[in-house]
C-alpha cells in the first residue's frame, strides 16, 4: 500500500500533537486593562504605582490617520527639514483615539518581566469654556477603515473617551480663574462685582422690580422681626411662593430663587445692590447644579466675609473643574515626572502627537521640537532603530520586515504564540508576565492587535528581546539599575526615524540629523544622492504631461544629460532634478522670458508643451518647504500652492544667482560665436541654449541648427 496517500491525514495527527505540546490547556484571551471616563481615576491610581516601580514604560497611539493629502506622504525627495513638517502637519490634523500605556518592571524572584498593558480611550471634547471653538480633527478613510476592521470601539470612544487639556489649555484656565472675570469660568452669570445699573425701560420690568423690592423688603422685615415660619402666606401669591424658597447659605438664611428668567435674575440682583445694604445676590454652583439666592448679613464686615467664602468656593470649584478636564493629560505628567525611559516603535509621529496634544502646539523646526521633548522626556528609546542597527537582529529576523508585528512574532515567538514548552527550537525569550487587576498570565491568544495597550505591550516585548540580544542580562539586573543610564543602550538613546524611507535619523539631544548605524544599511534599498540646490519644483502643468514627457521637454533644451531625474509629487506636481546647479537659474530665467514672449519662435520652442494653458508654475525647492509649512491642506498640490497665496509664474533666483547665471551666460554667447560653437549645438551637446537679441546673427545661427538637425526643432527668444 502507497503509505504517501496517508500524508494528510499524519500531518493533521502531528499538527495536533505539537498543538497540544505547545499548551495543555486552551489559552485565553490577552488580558488588557481597557480605561475610559468611568474608570480613569481609580486606573490612574493604580498606573501611578506601575510606573513609578517599573524600568521602562512603552506606549504606542491608533489615531484617525496620517496624512493630510498624497502629497504630504513621506518622498524620497524631502529634505530633511521637509521631513519634519510633515510630521508636524500629521499630528496638528489628526486625533489620538487610544493611548497605549504599558509599564515593565523585571522581577527578579520569577526571571520575569511584569507587563501592566493599559489602553485608554482618548477623545477631546470642551470640558471647560476656554473659547468658542470647538475641537476639529480630521480623518483619513484608510485609517478609519483599518481600525474598523480590527473591532475597534468608536463608540466607546466618542462617548467614553478621556478628555485633556494642554499644559498650555491649563494654563489658560487657570489665568481666567484668576483674573477679574474668573468666576465668570464656573458660571456665565455669575459676577462678584457691583453690575451696573440696567435700563428700566419696559413697563413689564418696571412692574417686576417694585414687585420684587416689596418681596424682598417683606422677607427681611420677617427675619428681622423673628417670624420663624417666614412670610405670610395669604400676603403672597402662589406662583410667588412656588419661586421663593426659605434657606440657610453658610449658616445665614438665604431665598432661593426658582423659576425665574437671566433677565429677571438680573433684575433681582440690581433691586438687591440698590435698596437693600443687609441683602446679597449670591450664585452659588453646587456639584451639579447651580442656585441663585438672596441672602441676609447682619453687617457690612459680615457681607464682606460671605463674599470671600463664596469667591473661594467658587474658585476652589473651578480648581476640581480645571483638573478633572486635565483628565488624560495626568498620565503624560506623570511618565514625565517619573523620568523613565520611553520605548515605542518608529514612534517620531506619537511624540509629536504627545507635544501637539498634551505639552503645546508644534514649534516650526525640528530643533525647537526636540529641545521641548528633551526637557519633557529626555530617554527615549525606538526599537525600530535598535532592530535595525545590530547585525544579528537582522540575521534572527532574517531581515524580514522591521513592523512591529512582524519583529515581535519573530524575536518574541513563545509571547506571540502563547508557547509554554520550546517544542521547536525556538532561542530562548525574555520571559514576560502580564498582570491586570486580579489577572495574571503568561500564556495568552493574541488577537488584540492594534489596540494600542496591545501594541505597548508588544513593543515592551521587543525591546526586552532586543536588549538580550545586545548583550543586556537582565538576570543581573538589580531594581537600582537605571535603564537609561544603561552602556549597551546609549549608542541608540533619543535617535527616532524621521523618515524610514531614506534612512532619515533625528538626534532628540540635538535636533540634527543623525546617520545610521552600520548595521541598518544592510537591509536598506540605496538610493540616489539628491542634491536640493539643483532641483525645480514645477506645478500646475497640463494633466496630458507625465514626468519623463517633462524630462524631454527640459532635455531638448538644456541638452540631453541637463535632467538626471523627476520625481512625481502628484499629477499636478513635480521635482526635476537638474545635473548642475546653474541649470536651475538658466532653466527659471528661460521659462520666465517664454511666458513673456509672444511670437513664432516662442511657440515653436521645446517647453511651450510644459508651458501651455499659461498655469505652469515654477520654483526652487525653498518654495516647497514654504508650501509644506502651510497649515492649510489641499488634496492637489497644485491647489494647496494657489491657497498657500502663491500667484507668481516663476520664482527667479536671488540677485547674486542671477548674476553668477549671467555671467554664465556671457561665457556662452562669446564661445558661440566661433564656428566650433554652431557644430556643438547641432549635435546637441551644448549646456544652456542662449539668444541675445542685440545679436541676429547668433540668433540666425541658433534656429537653423535646431531646424537642419531636428527640422522642427524650436528654439528660444530671450
Amino acid at each position: 500500500m502507497n503509505t504517501t496517500r496517508h500524508w494528510p491525514k499524519r500531518a493533521f495527527i502531528l499538527s495536533r500533537a505539537l498543538s497540544r505540546a505547545f499548551s495543555d490547556t486552551p489559552s485565553p484571551t490577552f488580558p488588557l486593562k481597557h480605561v475610559t471616563r468611568s474608570n480613569f481615576d481609580s486606573a490612574l491610581v493604580e498606573l501611578r504605582s506601575h510606573v513609578r516601580a517599573a524600568d521602562f514604560v512603552a506606549i504606542d497611539m491608533e489615531m484617525t490617520g496620517v496624512t493630510s493629502a498624497p502629497w504630504r506622504e513621506s518622498f524620497e525627495f524631502d529634505r530633511f527639514d521637509i521631513r519634519y513638517l510633515k510630521v508636524k502637519d500629521s499630528a496638528e490634523k489628526f486625533a489620538v483615539l487610544q493611548f497605549g500605556v504599558c509599564p515593565f518592571r523585571w522581577d527578579s524572584l520569577k526571571q520575569s518581566f511584569i507587563a501592566h498593558p493599559h489602553n485608554f480611550f482618548v477623545f477631546a471634547r470642551q470640558e471647560i469654556p476656554l473659547d468658542r471653538t470647538s475641537y476639529e480633527f480630521l480623518c483619513q478613510t484608510t485609517s478609519m477603515d483599518f481600525l474598523a476592521k480590527y473591532q475597534f470601539d468608536f463608540n466607546a470612544c466618542i462617548h467614553e473617551g478621556i478628555s485633556y487639556l494642554s499644559r498650555g489649555q491649563e494654563d489658560e484656565a487657570r489665568k481666567r480663574l484668576i483674573s477679574p472675570k474668573g468666576d465668570q469660568l464656573m458660571h456665565p452669570s455669575y459676577n462678584l462685582r457691583e453690575t451696573t445699573d440696567l435700563s428700566l425701560v419696559r413697563v413689564a420690568d418696571v412692574l417686576f422690580t417694585e414687585r420684587m423690592k416689596k418681596r424682598l423688603g417683606e422677607w427681611r422685615d420677617d427675619l428681622l422681626q423673628n417670624r420663624v415660619g417666614g412670610p405670610q402666606e395669604e400676603k403672597v401669591p402662589d406662583d410667588l411662593n412656588q419661586q421663593f424658597r426659605t434657606v440657610f447659605f453658610k449658616m445665614r438664611p438665604a431665598l432661593s430663587l426658582d423659576g425665574f428668567t437671566s433677565h429677571q435674575l438680573s433684575l433681582i440682583r440690581m433691586v438687591t445692590r440698590k435698596h437693600f445694604k443687609d441683602l446679597t445676590y449670591v450664585c452659588f454652583n453646587g456639584e451639579s447644579t447651580s442656585e441663585e439666592l438672596v441672602v441676609y448679613t447682619d453687617s457690612e464686615s459680615d457681607k464682606a466675609r460671605l463674599m470671600e467664602e463664596v469667591k473661594n468656593d467658587h474658585q476652589r470649584r473651578a480648581e476640581m473643574k480645571i483638573n478633572a478636564a486635565v483628565g488624560f493629560r495626568h498620565v503624560i505628567d506623570l511618565l514625565s515626572s517619573e523620568n523613565k525611559l520611553i520605548v515605542g516603535h518608529n514612534c517620531i509621529l506619537d511624540i509629536a502627537h504627545v507635544h501637539s496634544k498634551f505639552l503645546a502646539p508644534l514649534p516650526s523646526t525640528a530643533e525647537e521640537f526636540v529641545s521641548c521633548v528633551n526637557k519633557y522626556f529626555p530617554s527615549i528609546i525606538d526599537t525600530k532603530i535598535l532592530l535595525n542597527a545590530d547585525y544579528t537582529l537582522q540575521r534572527k529576523m532574517k531581515r524580514s520586515s522591521t513592523s512591529l508585528s512582524s519583529a515581535f512574532s519573530l524575536l518574541c515567538p513563545e509571547i506571540a504564540h502563547g508557547f509554554t514548552h520550546n517544542v521547536l527550537s525556538y532561542e530562548p525569550c525574555v520571559k514576560v508576565e502580564v498582570h491586570v487587576d486580579e489577572m495574571r498570565s503568561s500564556n495568552w491568544n493574541s488577537g488584540a492587535k492594534h489596540e494600542a495597550g496591545y501594541d505597548a505591550f508588544m513593543t515592551g516585548c521587543v525591546f526586552a528581546q532586543a536588549c538580550s540580544h545586545l548583550g543586556i542580562d537582565f538576570q543581573l539586573h538589580s531594581p537600582s539599575e537605571n535603564l537609561t543610564q544603561n552602556e549597551k543602550l546609549q549608542k541608540h538613546m533619543n535617535l527616532l526615524y524621521l523618515s524610514w524611507i531614506n534612512g532619515d535619523i533625528i538626534d532628540l539631544r540635538t535636533g540634527n540629523r543623525s546617520a545610521e548605524l552600520s548595521g541598518s544599511n544592510m537591509i536598506r534599498k540605496p538610493y540616489r544622492k539628491i542634491l536640493f540646490k539643483n532641483i525645480v519644483l514645477l506645478w500646475g502643468f497640463p494633466s496630458k504631461l507625465k514626468p519623463s514627457m517633462i524630462r524631454d521637454c527640459i532635455c531638448k533644451t538644456l541638452g540631453p544629460t541637463s535632467v538626471i531625474s523627476t520625481y512625481c509629487i502628484d499629477q499636478t506636481a513635480v521635482f526635476v532634478q537638474f545635473s548642475k546647479a546653474e541649470l536651475v537659474s538658466d532653466f527659471l530665467n528661460l521659462k520666465e522670458t517664454l511666458e513673456q514672449s509672444n511670437d513664432a519662435i516662442s511657440h515653436l520652442h521645446p517647453l511651450s508643451q510644459l508651458l501651455e494653458g499659461g498655469n505652469t508654475r515654477a520654483a526652487s525647492y525653498e518654495t516647497y518647504k514654504e508650501i509644506c509649512a502651510s497649515p492649510i491642506s489641499k488634496v492637489l498640490f497644485a491647489d494647496q500652492a494657489e491657497a498657500v497665496g502663491i500667484k507668481w509664474k516663476t520664482e527667479l533666483l536671488p540677485s547674486d544667482k542671477e548674476e553668477s547665471h549671467d555671467n554664465t551666460r556671457s561665457h556662452l554667447e562669446s564661445a558661440m560665436d566661433s564656428p566650433q560653437a554652431v557644430e556643438k549645438s547641432k549635435t546637441r551637446n551644448t549646456e544652456d541654449v542662449v539668444n541675445d537679441s542685440s545679436n541676429k546673427r547668433f540668433c540666425d545661427d541658433i534656429i537653423d541648427s535646431f531646424l537642419k538637425v531636428e527640422k522642427i526643432r524650436r528654439t528660444t527668444n530671450l
